[in-house]
């Protein structure tokens, strides 16, 4: 009878410390990996979006205009 009962302690998640450990790993690679291209794709639809008209001084450009 003893042969009949299985243990399945070694394939529980929270038993199988290799097992978690890993999970783990690639949970948290995968975040940042997400947080970046995320950070990245933002970067890329936001890059001329409002882009200000900055009035520049005449005496400071590549040719000066002097009064």
């Amino acid at each position: 009878m003893s042969q009949d009962i299985q243990d399945n302690s070694k394939k529980d998640f929270t038993s199988s410390w290799v097992n978690s450990s890993r999970f783990l790993f690639y949970l948290q690679v995968f975040c940042v990996l997400a947080f970046i291209n995320a950070g990245c794709f933002r970067l890329y639809t936001q890059r001329y979006k409002g882009k200000p008209d900055v009035e520049v001084q005449s005496s400071s450009k590549f040719t000066p205009e002097y009064k």
